[in-house]
Order: C-alpha cells, then sequence, then structure tokens
C-alpha cells in the first residue's frame, strides 16, 4: 500500500493523490450512471443519498454533503483529529464530481438508455439488466475505492458512525460496519417496496469488496505450504531440484497418536504449487498439504524487501 507520509512533491506524492483524485472521481461515475438509476442503495452515505434523492427529488451531492460534513466534524470532535487531509479532499472531490454528472448527464442509466442505446445504430441496445448493471457497478466501486484507500485516505461517511458506535460499546468494527451498511441497504426495501433491490445491492458490496482487496494487495499469485509425509526425502528432493525453491524443516509432534512428525514449510508460485502437488501425489497420497494464499512474499527469490 502507499506510504501515507510521502514527501512533497515526491514520485510517491503524485502517485498517491493520482490515486485520489481518479479514485474519487471513478466513484462520483459509479454512483451517478450505475447505482442511482437502479435504485441501489450499497452501504455508505452516498447509499443513502440515493435513495433520497429517488423519493424526494434533491440532488444527490446535497443530500450526501448534508451528511458528509457533519460526519467529520463530529467524529473529528469524538474520534480526534484521524480523518486526514487526503480523506477531506476525497469527500469534496466525490460531491463535486458527483454534482457536476447529475447536473450534466443527469440519471440515466448508461446500460440502458443511455450512450450504449444507440451504438452502431442500435444494434447493440440493451434493455434494463440488473445483473449486468450491478455487475459492472461493483467493478467501479470496487476499483474507485480501492483507489481512494491505496492513496493512503481513509473511509468517511457513514464508517465514522461505526467508528463512534465502536469507542462506546464493545462491538467490533467490522461488525458494526455491517449493521451500518446493511441497514443502508434494507432501506431501498421499505422505501420502493422490491426484494430485489437489496439483494443486488449486497451483491453489488460483495464485487466491490472482492475488487478493492485486488486493487490494495495485488493479485495473490504466490502459495504458502506447509506440506506433512512419511516421504519427506522425496518431497524436499522435489521442492529443491525440481521446483528449485527451498524451504524450511520443522519437526513436529502429532496431536492424536503422538508420533513425531516432519515438516516442510515453503512459498512458491501458483503455478509451481500445481507442479508440485502433481509430484507429490505421486510419491505420497497421503501426504498432508495446508496451502495458504500469500498477498506479499519479500526477499530472495521473490519481491526485493524496499523500506518505504
Amino acid at each position: 500500500m502507499t506510504n501515507h507520509k510521502e514527501k512533497f512533491l515526491s514520485k510517491e506524492f503524485f502517485i498517491a493523490y493520482a490515486y485520489l483524485i481518479a479514485g474519487s472521481l471513478l466513484f462520483a461515475v459509479g454512483d451517478v450512471m450505475f447505482v442511482n438509476p437502479y435504485l441501489l442503495a450499497p452501504g455508505g452515505t452516498y447509499g443513502l443519498a440515493n435513495v433520497f434523492n429517488s423519493l424526494w427529488p434533491w440532488k444527490i451531492s446535497y443530500y450526501a454533503f448534508c451528511m458528509d460534513i457533519p460526519l467529520l466534524i463530529v467524529g473529528t470532535l469524538v474520534l480526534g483529529p484521524r480523518f486526514g487531509v487526503k480523506t477531506i479532499i476525497s469527500t469534496f472531490l466525490i460531491l463535486g464530481g458527483v454534482f457536476v454528472l447529475e447536473s450534466t448527464w443527469g440519471y440515466a442509466p448508461v446500460i440502458h438508455d443511455g450512450l450504449l442505446a444507440n451504438v452502431a445504430q442500435g444494434q447493440l441496445a440493451f434493455v434494463p439488466d440488473y445483473m449486468l448493471n450491478t455487475l459492472i457497478a461493483g467493478l467501479i466501486y470496487g476499483l474507485a475505492i480501492g483507489m481512494i484507500f491505496k492513496s493512503g485516505a481513509t473511509s468517511g461517511g457513514s464508517d465514522i458512525i461505526s467508528m463512534i458506535l465502536n469507542k462506546y460499546t464493545k462491538i467490533s468494527l467490522g461488525t458494526l460496519v455491517m449493521i451500518v451498511d446493511s441497514t443502508i441497504t434494507l432501506t431501498t426495501l421499505f422505501a420502493f417496496g422490491q426484494f430485489r433491490l437489496p439483494i443486488y445491492s449486497i451483491l453489488l458490496i460483495l464485487i466491490e469488496s472482492k475488487i478493492i482487496d485486488l486493487v490494495i494487495e495485488g493479485p495473490k499469485r504466490n502459495k504458502t505450504l506447509f506440506i506433512i509425509s512419511e516421504q519427506y526425502e522425496q518431497v524436499r528432493e522435489l521442492i529443491l531440484h525440481e521446483i528449485k525453491r527451498g524451504g524450511t524443516f520443522f519437526q513436529g509432534v502429532g496431536l492424536y497418536e503422538g508420533k513425531e512428525r516432519k515438516m516442510i514449510y515453503t512459498t512458491m508460485s501458483r503455478s509451481e504449487f500445481i507442479k508440485l502437488k502433481a509430484a507429490i501425489y505421486r510419491v505420497d497420497p497421503q501426504a498432508f498439504i495446508n496451502v495458504m494464499d500469500s498477498s506479499d512474499t519479500l526477499g530472495k527469490g521473490f519481491t526485493p524487501i524496499e523500506v518505504e
């Protein structure tokens, strides 16, 4: 993740603010063109603003401004100055982007009745498609919020409510965020009486969360393995000479039988793991292999360790 304390006008500084600006404006596109036209509310103050906008026509940005700014002020008073300059900049960039789009584009959806409706003389016309729109909206939201997080900005909006409740209750922050966002998502059911709306909103959140992880952590290309095998020496030879990777040997005791076990700890790429798994099956089909994804693998043979 980008260093949050970049030197002013350094390369890292410009990269961080490029992420911040692009992510904030992309969020505005996703909200106005894909989320609002389909009456979705995937949590957050903008989810609630979309519901209000559909029920009582007033600009989304106006509703969001009336919620975000007071929340930032109350959050700062209650929680202290944890909301940095980037979070404030992102808040106003999104507000500005949403205001410009809804003032110029309006609230017409892109999936149908929009840009794609008359492409190639109607050959690419779209009908209302909640699933397609939800997939695209989740992708856009995930990319946008992932870039905002990668820039070093923190999440504001309705998350501040969760942070304040967390301070005065014993409920975990993750649980409170889920409760607050789920409540906002369910407002679509009560406001519009359609069961599909909260379902699509929740699906959007799930897609968004996966994309955020991908943007921040990158694709999890490496696998970390813990291998226990009676054919320890043969597995060792496979790793060293066929896969050409190193590893660490541990001596342990099995809980059930109390027998001594030899365990190998090693990390390799996904393709190398597939090759090793097939090779281990040939020499010891009864081997135990615990596999974990590794988002960061630093050191010799992998990504060099860099101090930011």
